[in-house]
């Protein structure tokens, strides 16, 4: 289509795009949307070393959740590529610069899952105060509570909520959702967030904390809400662990590799964190039996779930396929309605454009998801997908479209400085 406009040559245009869900099956919601200007085909890959040849030269946008990583090695496997839509918040999964360098925007999806990320985040705070999973283990485990000490026993670390103080680390959009919510339970709630304007906090009424130590000194229970990226990696560690208070809890909706999960491990046993609850973990999918937290006390897990209610995923699939939709009939980047590497791309188009620095200890928002790659159905589609929706397995290529060839990936003219990041998400996530 003619209304694709990479701001770098990334590869000719073909009359009619081809639009691949790189690590998922499912393109019933997506079609309706996109049916009319593009072709879809899935590609149910966990690597790109899965996907065929056809998406790899042909495909014009690229929509993914968060188990596929896009480095720039992968990205230059891509000839025609101009657009990248995250289904969901987080997009570490891509190198954004690299993606711009090569002329492709990236974009994500801010908003579908806030909600239940945020209701998600509470609910494991109060899970950690009021003890309810290791009650319910304790009884599927045949203990009895009948007697006054009995019950003591059985909930011993429950703790009254009221007067507790939350510190919430990224105060963006779910950020903001956990404080509002919180404040209903009788939280006293600070936060940090080095790139909200001043006056935020008062709009909320919400303390803010100046540096990341003072908000670890000063509250009962940390959350964290902003993404992941090469600075504040590992946030969370034994040094800034030791800045907390003694007997703190700790939740991660966020990123798991905000945690540095061995840090943590050891925090829980030695009891300097009194409980700890996470949802997403450095490596994924998460499992009790290997890794940093196998055998560590008073942590719940769970699997990267928090974003999700079928709601939400709808959501962000529409709004996905809205996102390319913009692309296709659209111009690149200006009809984009989030696009999370503007910046980049404009500095790789005009290097005297300055882009926004980094906060060196926190710059928030991120995320990822699953599998695969496909085969070229037979006229009518896939079972189950839709009319229109192609299947692009390695080897099973049924449709014969002889190769195309395309010039090299332009350099980039100059070297943008890192811009900042969305700062929200979940999760799902």
């Amino acid at each position: 289509m003619q209304g694709i406009r990479p701001p770098i040559l990334n590869g000719p245009m073909h009359p009619r795009p081809l639009v691949a869900l790189l690590d998922g099956r499912d393109c019933t919601v997506e079609m309706p949307i996109l049916k009319d200007v593009a072709t879809v085909a899935f590609c149910d890959a966990q690597s790109t070393q899965e996907i065929h040849e056809k998406v790899l030269n042909e495909a014009v946008a690229a929509l993914l959740y968060h188990t596929i990583t896009l480095s720039r090695d992968d990205l230059e496997k891509f000839k025609s590529l101009r657009i990248i839509v995250r289904i969901g918040s987080g997009f570490d999964n891509v190198d954004i610069k690299a993606a711009a360098e090569l002329g492709i925007a990236v974009c994500n999806v801010p908003a579908a899952s806030v909600e239940e990320t945020a209701d998600t985040s509470v609910c494991l705070i109060l899970n950690l105060y009021r003890r309810v999973t290791w009650m319910h283990q304790t009884l599927r485990e045949g203990t009895r509570a009948s007697s006054v000490e009995q019950i003591r026993e059985v909930a011993a670390g429950a703790a009254r909520i009221r007067g507790e103080t939350l510190g919430i680390i990224g105060l963006g959009r779910v950020g903001q959702a956990v404080a509002l919510r919180a404040k209903a339970f009788g939280f006293n709630i600070i936060f940090y967030d080095p790139y909200l304007p001043d006056g935020v906090e008062r709009s909320l009424g919400l303390q803010r904390m100046a540096t990341l130590q003072d908000l670890l000194i000063h509250s009962d229970c940390v959350s964290l809400h902003c993404s992941l990226n090469e600075h504040n990696h590992h946030l969370i560690n034994d040094f800034t662990i030791k800045q907390m208070r003694q007997g703190a809890f700790l939740v991660n909706t966020s990123r798991g590799g905000l945690v540095d999960e061995k840090a943590l491990s050891q925090a829980l046993k030695e009891g300097r964190i009194r409980g700890a609850a996470l949802d997403v973990h450095e490596t994924e999918p998460f499992s009790f039996t290997s890794g940093p937290l196998k055998d560590t006390p008073n942590l719940i897990c769970t699997p990267h779930t928090s974003w999700y209610s079928e709601q939400a995923s709808v959501e962000a699939r529409e709004e996905a396929a809205r996102e390319v939709r913009r692309a296709i009939t659209g111009r690149i980047p200006d009809s984009l309605k989030n696009c999370v590497n503007k910046e980049y791309l404009m500095a790789s188009q005009w290097p005297t454009i300055e882009a926004a620095t980094v906060h060196p200890e926190l710059n928030g928002a991120t995320y990822r998801f699953p599998p695969g790659l496909i085969n070229v159905a037979a006229a009518g589609g896939l079972p189950g997908a839709g009319p229109g929706v192609e299947s692009l397995v390695p080897g099973t290529l049924a449709h014969g479209i002889a190769p195309v060839s395309h010039p090299p990936h332009a350099p980039s003219p100059g070297q943008p400085t890192k811009a900042e990041a969305d700062r929200d998400i979940p999760s799902d996530q």
